[in-house]
């Protein structure tokens, strides 16, 4: 079976555990053109998933080239910008903590719409980071 075009790992470093049932969204970048203060870079909904126990996201869209893919339009485009966003307050909540920050957003382009796409994330209630993964 397939698996979706782009994944997420979410991995609480302050417990050393992974971070299950982190909301997640994928946006993509249509920018509005105009002049002045009426140009904007907006993101719209392209899909949501949830982590599962192990703090992993692998069903985020259908398998690219998939017909399912080509139905919702969600085959992803070379030169396109994207962004995931993590909802870390929630989770961080449900666990008895606070946060900082109550979201992480992560800003990508796609350079080949036919690679896996692997975002990890580490957080903890005061900072985050992130790299591209395989």
């Amino acid at each position: 079976m397939s698996k979706s075009p782009i994944t997420c790992h979410v991995l609480d470093a302050s417990t050393g555990k992974p971070a299950e049932s982190v909301e997640i969204r994928l946006q993509q970048l249509q920018p509005i053109t105009g002049t002045g203060f009426l140009e904007a870079d907006v993101f719209h909904p392209l899909a949501k998933g949830v982590t599962n126990a192990d703090g992993r996201c692998l069903d985020l869209l259908p398998p690219a080239g998939s017909e399912l893919a080509l139905k919702e339009g969600t085959d992803l485009a070379s030169g396109q910008t994207y962004k995931v966003v993590f909802k870390t307050k929630e989770y961080f909540e449900k666990t008895g903590r606070k946060s900082f920050y109550p979201w992480v957003e992560i800003t990508f382009i796609i350079e080949n719409p036919q690679d896996h796409y692997h975002i990890p994330l580490l957080i903890s209630p005061y900072s985050f980071t992130t790299y591209r993964g395989s």
